[in-house]
């Protein structure tokens, strides 16, 4: 017997299938986009992806309403494609990567972006920055899509705000998942974002965000007022 009611893992429709996909743990790539690192005042590591992560249950299921994220004046949107695995993973081989790919789905990585500011002033970690409750919204799973040139968009209150293709990321699904293998035991229930094009800005009290990727199911999310 526990002390106190053990969490359990957060799931994850899948589109087509009664049964739910658990989610484990939630990679993500930073700056994938060249345009998005150029509009941080970034550039992107030619020799090397980097990675942040945030907790399982930090996950919110689209078309949900939620408060604003406590700590920041600066709450930012920014449209990713997530990879979701359905097998183990280590120092994988690109053809062990790809058999690997349960499926994808589009997500909302939500960043307090003024505290991402002062954390990269002082050298300092993201995790404040980025791993905090509802800051991961998820649509559901899709496994009969393949990455290629899909469109990937987002609109605030209706208004076009992120626009681009997924072609555009500098390290594909496939790349990203080879090099993350050679520092994790990755498995079945792992997700990883894999970074978003650019036109990141913020969202106040009342906001309605909605994104998609062609192929794959929107994902939305209401700020309360």
């Amino acid at each position: 017997m526990t002390l106190f009611p053990a969490k359990s893992y957060p799931t994850l429709p899948v589109k087509g299938e009664t049964d739910t996909y658990p989610v484990h743990r939630i990679f993500c790539v930073g700056q994938n986009y060249a345009d998005h690192a150029k509009e941080v005042g970034s550039s992107v590591d030619p020799e090397a992806p980097f990675f942040f992560m945030k907790d399982a249950q930090a996950l919110v299921p689209t078309g949900e309403t939620i408060p604003l994220a406590p700590g920041t004046d600066n709450l930012h949107y920014e449209m990713e494609l997530v990879i979701a695995l359905g097998a183990p993973l280590f120092n994988a081989t690109e053809d062990q990567a790809r058999a690997a790919i349960f499926g994808y789905a589009c997500g909302l990585d939500m960043t307090r972006r003024d505290l991402q500011a002062a954390a990269k002033a002082k050298g300092r970690p993201w995790d404040f920055a980025k791993n905090f409750e509802q800051s991961a919204i998820l649509a559901s799973i899709s496994r009969d899509f393949t990455p290629a040139n899909q469109r990937i968009w987002l609109t605030l209150d209706g208004q076009l705000r992120q626009d681009g293709t997924i072609a555009d990321m500098v390290r594909g699904p496939v790349e990203v998942l080879t090099y993350l293998s050679r520092f994790y035991h990755l498995d079945a229930g792992d997700l990883v974002f894999t970074g978003t094009p650019a036109g990141i800005g913020a969202v106040t009290a009342g906001s309605r965000v909605e994104g998609g990727i062609e192929g794959l199911e929107p994902v939305a999310v209401t700020y309360a007022a």
